[in-house]
């Protein structure tokens, strides 16, 4: 069948009768497990499932108690960038036979590092960004009906608006922190075009980074649990806590949240 979606003709897939329902993450490693600590420890799995032995106050706050009948595809990458979600990721989801119902995407921010230090290039490749991601929302349009939701993340700051990237021994770049500013604003605006709601991962994970400690530290667990970040740039523990809140926080602004 044919739907109209933000100003766009999209054609609805047709499902076979007994296709498996999901929620599917998308993207980068602010989606996955690995710097959390492992299996089922990363944002996405723990909107999935809870581990409520870690986080008892989200105890029946996950898409297991909420949506009992999906199953969940953890897609996303370390290292994932827009191209690789186009690339890779969603030909594995296309050809699945699965039927997303639930989205959330994280990208962006590893094609920007491909430039770090260089602000007119950075600034181009956001251009890139917005453009991938205008086409990755029109090609899940094919496959997740309008009433369906799909999240896409910001990206945080792992230095807290200071741009200090030497305190944890980057390069020295003074932009970053406007490089980040413009690379959010893309996401929201595309997002905003397509119908999609936004997961305010970066304005979360403000003050979490270096006013805090040091997001080069490489503990999953870190004793401080102010602390989001490990190895720089990557979610640990409680930092995949945060990214699972935004992305709940997006669900219940689109209103999809059951109990």
């Amino acid at each position: 069948m044919q739907a109209r979606w933000a100003g766009h003709f999209v054609v609805m897939a047709s499902f076979q009768a007994g296709a498996p329902e999901i929620y599917v993450a998308l993207g980068d490693s602010i989606s996955i497990d690995l710097y959390a600590g492992g299996s089922g420890r990363g944002g996405a799995s723990l909107l999935a499932r809870n581990r409520d032995d870690d986080f008892p106050d989200w105890r029946g706050q996950d898409l297991a108690t909420t949506r009992p009948e999906l199953g969940f595809e953890l897609l996303a990458a370390d290292g994932g960038t827009t191209a690789s979600v186009l690339d890779v990721q969603l030909p594995r989801l296309e050809s699945s036979g699965a039927v997303p119902r639930v989205v959330t995407l994280t990208a962006g921010g590893n094609d920007v590092l491909g430039a770090y230090g260089d602000t007119r290039q950075a600034l181009e490749i956001v251009r890139g960004v917005r453009a991938r991601v205008d086409r990755v929302l029109d090609r899940l349009h094919a496959l997740v009906a309008p009433q369906d939701p799909i999240v896409v993340g910001t990206v945080y700051d792992p230095s807290d608006g200071t741009g200090e990237a030497w305190r944890v021994g980057l390069p020295t770049w003074p932009d970053v922190v406007d490089v980040v500013a413009e690379l959010n604003a893309a996401l929201r605006a595309v997002a905003r075009e397509h119908g999609a709601v936004v997961a305010d991962i970066h304005g979360r994970f403000f003050g979490h980074g270096l006013r805090t400690g040091n997001p080069a530290q490489p503990d999953a667990r870190p004793r401080n649990r102010t602390l989001w970040y490990c190895q720089i740039i990557e979610p640990n523990a409680w930092g995949a806590d945060a990214v699972r809140a935004a992305f709940w926080a997006g669900l219940h602004e689109h209103g999809d949240l059951r109990s």
